[in-house]
């Protein structure tokens, strides 16, 4: 969450939810120094959103809501089986497809493309999360398949 905008407490949100209902009026995040906030008012402005919370009615309130915002896990949506969240994915070990080991996911990058951090004996690689490279991710086992192409991991 950003600077405030205005004087009647509305802040600058960068979305990266792509749950639809994480806006709406009445809905809960949570501050990661504030605790629980309820949206009162949400518009649209240029590429980011402005969010008013109850309760935070004046330039100065907003101000210290510089930071943080989440969900519980209760809050998150449902995947499609084909979807994992971030957190999830950190600290999985990477291997091939022929069960060479490469490392271990140590972040996300979001972008256009997104990619796979993962570090090597050699320093860390970027891996473009595709399927036709990544075939497998499997949780329980705690494991990341890769299908490289040449030079991907040198």
């Amino acid at each position: 969450m950003g600077k405030p905008h205005g004087l009647a407490g509305e802040v600058y949100v960068v979305r990266i939810s792509d749950d639809p209902l994480r806006f709406e009026p009445g809905a809960s995040l949570i501050h990661d120094r504030k605790g629980e906030l309820v949206i009162d008012e949400v518009r649209g402005h240029n590429d980011r959103l402005l969010v008013k919370f109850r309760g935070i009615d004046t330039r100065e309130q907003a101000e210290g809501l510089r930071g943080a915002l989440f969900v519980t896990p209760d809050d998150l949506r449902e995947l499609d089986e084909s979807e994992f969240w971030e957190h999830d994915l950190v600290g999985l070990t990477v291997v091939t497809s022929d069960g060479s080991a490469v490392g271990e996911v140590t972040a996300v990058i979001n972008g256009p493309q997104d990619l796979l951090e993962v570090s090597t004996n050699t320093g860390l690689r970027y891996v473009p999360v595709v399927k036709e490279i990544v075939v497998a991710v499997d949780l329980e086992a705690g494991r990341i398949t890769l299908d490289p192409p040449a030079g991907l991991l040198d």
